[in-house]
């Protein structure tokens, strides 16, 4: 029996009062929000459910507060970006659980959005405390979970509710769920797996549990260094973890048992400092100098990963080829990006700087799946259970 997840198709819904868990944790600037995707992200569920005439209640973090009421991550920017995109008004209260919130929760009519304060501000949120939980739950008659990007959290908005309400996922939280069941149970080859950012400790479960599914294996950024460390390159002042090479070093001996190809930077991008632009050069990875460090790999690389990319049945990518913040420094991402784009085959990105990229080329509606998990689609990848979405999952024939 295969396992799915409960969806928000197999809620009743009509008029009722529905506690739905988004993850609106956007950046802020000057009080407004600087990038809404993630709240576009959660519109298709929010119009199905006004669709069916719910009175949908919203709840969800920003930012890290920890317990503490902090004025410049309450919610009332991110009530206006969602009320400008939906096109009507959303009834945001600055309280959670207490007595405006119940008010909101009792007046909303059918058809109307109300949007709770920042569950973080509440330190039993992060605690899964059962009261705050059943305070939560006690404002509505179902939810949905819509969340992804949370969904690797215990907590009482996220596990908490949906024990206590007839739950299930929201549309984004069925497709994110739906494209990582798909990399990791299907036998679509070649399968390549394609890694970068600054360490590899933040991926060396996402490559174990790979390992066995993949055909190649294709790395950069940061975390490339360590390997090239592993082989016995020397590296210069680059980033590299020294505590993680023998473990660089175990995973390449355990690819090559199973046969899967590794690519590794044969040139990259080099300067004396991050700042350093204009002297920026590229070099061969057999050739890094001393007193420079590796801030991007180069265009050789790119070429020969662009080949193995082309080829791909199925392929994920997660974390930028080089320091993607820097313009100078973007090339390998951007190359990488195009070859993603252009890879016939099903294709998931996921991580900010991957997803960046491919929006800043206009190539992100070119991807299979573009993940918002984050840290969440890191885990799943590792083959770990999310708290959020076990909750939500039932057989299915």
């Amino acid at each position: 029996m295969a396992r799915r997840v409960r969806t928000v198709r197999d809620l009743d819904v009509w008029e009722r009062r529905v506690l739905v868990r988004v993850d609106y944790n956007v950046p802020l600037k000057d009080g407004r929000v600087l990038d809404d995707t993630r709240i576009r992200a959660s519109v298709d569920t929010i119009h199905w459910l006004l669709d069916q005439r719910a009175r949908v209640i919203l709840c969800t973090h920003l930012g890290r507060p920890k317990g503490q009421v902090r004025e410049e991550l309450r919610l009332g920017p991110v009530a206006a970006a969602l009320s400008a995109i939906v096109g009507r008004s959303v009834r945001y209260v600055r309280d959670i659980i207490g007595p405006e919130a119940q008010e909101m929760a009792r007046r909303l009519q059918p058809g109307e959005i109300g949007l709770l304060e920042n569950v973080r501000f509440d330190p039993r949120e992060e605690q899964n405390d059962p009261e705050f939980a059943a305070a939560l739950a006690a404002l509505a008659e179902r939810y949905v979970n819509d969340a992804f990007g949370a969904a690797h959290r215990a907590h009482a908005s996220v596990v908490g509710v949906a024990k206590q309400l007839p739950s299930a996922a929201g549309f984004l939280m069925e497709r994110e769920v739906q494209a990582l069941q798909r990399v990791l149970e299907s036998v679509e080859q070649p399968f390549v797996v394609v890694l970068g950012g600054a360490k590899i400790s933040d991926k060396i479960g996402v490559i174990e549990n790979l390992l066995p599914r993949a055909d190649a294996l294709l790395l950069g950024g940061g975390m490339a260094n360590t390997f090239l460390r592993a082989q016995g390159l020397e590296t210069g002042r680059s980033l590299v973890e020294e505590d993680k090479v023998d473990e660089a070093r175990r995973l390449l001996v355990a690819a090559a048992q199973r046969g899967v190809r590794v690519e590794l930077p044969v040139d990259v991008v080099v300067a004396p400092a991050l700042s350093a632009v204009n002297e920026r050069r590229v070099v061969a990875v057999t050739a890094i100098p001393p007193e420079q460090a590796v801030y991007d790999i180069g265009p050789e690389t790119v070429q020969r990963y662009a080949s193995v990319i082309r080829e791909a049945r199925l392929l994920v990518w997660n974390g930028p080829m080089g320091v993607y913040e820097v313009p100078e420094f973007r090339e390998g991402t951007r190359g990488v990006a195009e070859a993603v784009a252009a890879c016939a085959g099903f294709t998931l990105v996921g991580g900010g700087d991957s997803v960046a990229a491919l929006q800043e080329l206009e190539l992100a509606d070119r991807v299979s799946h573009l993940s918002t998990g984050g840290g969440a689609t890191l885990e799943f990848l590792e083959g770990r259970e999310l708290p959020g979405v076990a909750i939500l999952m039932e057989e299915s024939r």
